[in-house]
């Protein structure tokens, strides 16, 4: 061994992978089951509406009386079981390695999550639920101070921290499995430890299909309730007739504005418009606070704060038992959560992406949070101008702020001053937010339909384009069928499936969760591999401390660092890999030289894998005392890398036996955690 390491030891050429081209492969399995049932649905409802219209009434119905318990159950669980993994050991977990750090800044992050929050949907409800809820609240007498006080509340409810406990759920989900755990970018990632390989098979297909189809739903929900609300703003401001033709129109535009983002690559300008419209939204209720009753709404917004805090654990749990409210649930909370759950796959995914390298901790607590201080400010600003405006009087205002198309809010904005101005600059806001919602959904459904093969790929333009036009379709067929109503029933529907899918969810998160904090606890009681393989090969103490010393600061370049791991670190591990094989685990070595330079040690346990690489990073050289140590600005490390991430050691400079002896206290540590399993 020892002449080995003497002798000189020609670099062995890094494997380089051929390049990428092309889109991801589609899951074919997945897309024709999502797409085939999409197109049934569509198909009924232009064939016979009246049938179709009767039989979603039904189906509803007996979710409400059968399931209307779960989802209220469902929601409370995801909301304790979010904030227990923020406050526990748990949050201190990365969504990425342990090495990563955030790709954004705190306010970069802050202000993306801030903008997540706002939509049309928030501007349609903004009126429509707290003045709805005055006038016939759940229980109690209508037009009271006390439902005046509930009726904000309630709003605040169904778009409070229930729902982004469900987004965040699933962004955390979502997140660890493809940043940590390197699993590929999908919901059925989130329950391979529950189901193992199965996943790989009919089971996940079933799991993304529910995905898709709640998606697609929700997203249609959401452009529902878009076209109408936009096509009465259209009849304010030109007097464009509200009905199905102006509404199929504004769908069409929809389905144009993705087909153009998808192939001519202007998702940038897109973006910008969305960046734009969150300091429109903002100008808005900012109109309406100063213009308006200022003091009588900063004292409702702290008002409506304390009363969501004081009542939150009552209302997350009431399913109103010994009350005749099916109607109302149905109408109101159901729906809500269906849709909140609908929409999980959607948002979470945006989550996770813009999330990566931050703590559990620090991500439960921002979307929790951030994205609710946008919703409290809106709905309670409009909200409460609008419980206003109906207790000082005014009733044929009532009568229009109740109706399921919006024409309320627009006729709340001109009582203001400036009253063209407002209302066009309201449609404009919602039009935006309604052309990116529509885009960034065809998107995200495409993702869910393609083997995306690293968590910044997306899927070829012609599904972005499919399910643009498929979401633009079915969401003119259920208007027909019903308006929001029936989109709102729908939604109930199609989202029980993917509930049940949260839940596994949160199994296959926590049981993962565990997993790791055995592998952390089995390694803390492991031999250090200070005492192994730090300390140099010599019996000599004085030239021991030396040698290690010289070796804490020879600071190499990255072509040194290269050649060292090619000729010294590399052999080591193949050693390590035949005496693995030859015991009977099965165990490989690859090489890489492209964007990261690094050799890893795996064995091809899929369950639980064992990895061991050591990988070229650029540091910069270490100051004392304001100098620098060496003439260079910047040096290369050959850091250490495991399955949870970066250890923050360097093994530049280790002899190949040290290496063998580093890479066997780390394979002893796995073998401690196995034990545990």
């Amino acid at each position: 061994m020892t002449q080995q390491q003497e002798a000189p030891v020609d670099p062995i050429e890094p494997v380089t992978p051929p390049a990428r081209t092309g889109r991801p492969p589609v899951k074919w399995p997945v897309f024709i089951t999502s797409f085939a049932g999409i197109l049934a649905v569509t198909i009924w409802a232009v064939a016979a509406p009246v049938n179709a219209e009767a039989v979603i009434g039904t189906v509803v119905g007996w979710i409400t009386v059968g399931f209307g318990w779960f989802y209220i159950l469902l929601a409370t669980v995801i909301v304790g079981f979010v904030i227990f993994l923020a406050v526990s050991r748990y949050g201190r977990i990365r969504l990425g390695p342990d090495h990563s750090r955030p790709e954004f800044s705190t306010f970069a992050w802050a202000s993306m999550l801030f903008a997540a929050g706002i939509g049309t949907d928030v501007m349609f409800y903004s009126v429509i639920e707290p003045v709805s809820q005055y006038m016939t609240p759940p229980v109690g007498a209508g037009e009271t101070v006390e439902a005046a006080r509930d009726a904000t509340v309630w709003t605040l409810f169904h778009y409070g921290v229930t729902g982004w406990s469900m987004y965040a759920l699933m962004g955390m989900a979502l997140g660890y499995f493809s940043y940590r755990l390197n699993q590929p970018l999908a919901v059925r990632s989130a329950l391979r430890p529950v189901f193992g390989t199965k996943v790989n098979g009919a089971l996940g297909h079933a799991v993304d299909t529910a995905a898709v189809l709640g998606t697609i739903f929700g997203v249609a929900t959401s452009l529902g309730i878009g076209v109408v609300f936009l096509n009465v703003g259209l009849n304010v401001i030109f007097g464009v007739p509200v009905g199905v033709a102006a509404q199929s129109a504004l769908a069409i535009l929809a389905v144009a504005v993705a087909a153009i983002s998808a192939t001519t690559g202007v998702d940038k300008g897109i973006r910008f418009l969305s960046q734009l419209n969150v300091i429109l939204a903002l100008v808005l209720a900012g109109w309406v606070l100063v213009t308006g009753k200022t003091s009588f709404l900063l004292n409702a917004i702290v008002m409506n704060v304390g009363d969501f805090v004081e009542t939150f654990l009552d209302r997350t749990l009431q399913t109103f038992a010994y009350t005749d409210t099916l109607e109302w649930m149905s109408l109101w909370t159901l729906f809500f959560w269906a849709w909140w759950v609908a929409w999980a796959s959607f948002v979470g995914l945006f989550l996770a992406r813009i999330s990566r390298g931050r703590t559990i901790r620090q991500f439960v607590l921002g979307t929790m949070v951030i994205p609710f201080s946008y919703i409290v400010m809106w709905v309670s600003i409009f909200g409460n101008a609008a419980i206003e405006r109906v207790r000082s009087g005014d009733a044929s205002f009532a009568e229009a702020a109740v109706e399921f198309d919006g024409r309320g809010f627009y006729d709340l904005l001109q009582s203001y001053p400036l009253p063209g101005i407002v209302v066009f600059v309201s449609v404009l806001v919602g039009l935006l937010f309604y052309v990116t919602s529509a885009d960034s959904g065809a998107l995200v459904m495409g993702n869910l339909c393609s083997k995306l093969r690293d968590v910044q790929e997306d899927c070829a333009p012609w599904q972005r384009i499919v399910w643009a036009s498929a979401t633009g379709f079915l969401t003119v067929a259920m208007l027909l069928v019903g308006g929001i109503l029936a989109l709102q029933y729908a939604t109930i529907i199609m989202g029980l499936p993917f509930a049940f899918v949260l839940v596994l969810v949160m199994f296959g998160l926590f049981k993962s969760l565990r997993r790791e904090g055995r592998r952390a606890e089995t390694g803390s009681r492991s031999l250090s591999t200070v005492l192994s393989a730090r300390a140099p090969e010599s019996h000599d103490a004085r030239g021991t401390w030396r040698v290690r010393l010289a070796r804490a600061t020879n600071f190499v370049t990255r072509e040194a660092a290269t050649d060292y791991l090619h000729r010294v670190v590399e052999p080591a591990l193949q050693e390590v890999a035949e005496e693995l094989c030859d015991r009977e685990v099965a165990t490989s070595v690859t090489a890489m030289t492209d964007q990261e330079t690094f050799v890893e040690l795996r064995t091809t346990d899929t369950e639980n894998p064992f990895l061991y690489r050591v990988q070229v990073k650029i540091s910069p050289v270490p100051t004392y005392g304001g100098r620098m140590i060496g003439d260079r600005d910047t040096y290369a490390r050959l850091e250490v890398h495991l399955v949870g991430g970066g250890q923050d050691y360097d093994v530049m400079g280790y002899t190949a036996n040290q290496v063998i002896h580093d890479c066997l206290d780390q394979y002893e540590r796995h073998l401690e955690f196995l034990r545990g399993e």
